[in-house]
């Protein structure tokens, strides 16, 4: 806590550091929209609130200080859902333990699709200092030596190749 007694957010890499065009860009090969909400106003169909990001259908809302690592968490839960959720789709994206375990490594695997500012390394140190869990201590330990369950089900999923890269299509 502050001096003030305000809660004090970590220092991570948000929409308005990055702009909301590349993010747009990256996320329209999935077929999502993404929608800027006015700083101040509350994010529709966020999850958690404050500046999370939110999902409504296709439409990924964010503000500039919407971290990118949510923005790109919820975009994951979006193109890792089946289409049967995918199609009511408003807020909670629900999912099993091993979409979620997806949902995490793409959005590891989609940073470095937003250079210059951010990239796989930069989501790592994001990710752990928002305070991410994972049972090795880190994001990016995980990544490394802890995620086959992750890689084989987005490869499963039609979600990435077998080189590890996005095929740029959602799960149906």
């Amino acid at each position: 806590m502050s001096k003030n007694g305000w809660i004090e957010q970590p220092q991570v890499l948000c929409c308005g550091d990055l702009g909301f065009a590349p993010l747009q860009e990256l996320l329209s090969k999935y077929g999502m929209e993404v929608v800027e909400v006015a700083l101040g106003v509350e994010i529709p169909g966020s999850y958690w609130g404050t500046s999370e990001a939110g999902l409504l259908g296709n439409q990924l809302l964010v503000r500039a200080d919407t971290p990118i690592h949510s923005a790109l968490h919820e975009a994951c839960h979006y193109i890792c859902m089946d289409d049967v959720r995918r199609r009511d789709l408003d807020t909670d994206a629900g999912g099993a333990i091993i979409e979620e375990n997806g949902v995490c490594y793409l959005q590891i695997v989609l940073a470095d699709y937003l250079p210059p500012l951010m990239n796989r390394a930069q989501m790592w140190a994001d990710m752990d200092a928002w305070g991410y869990t994972f049972r090795l201590g880190s994001a990016q330990a995980w990544f490394e030596q802890d995620a086959d369950d992750a890689r084989e089900w987005l490869v499963e999923h039609q979600l990435l190749d077998m080189e590890l890269k996005p095929i740029w299509g959602i799960r149906h």
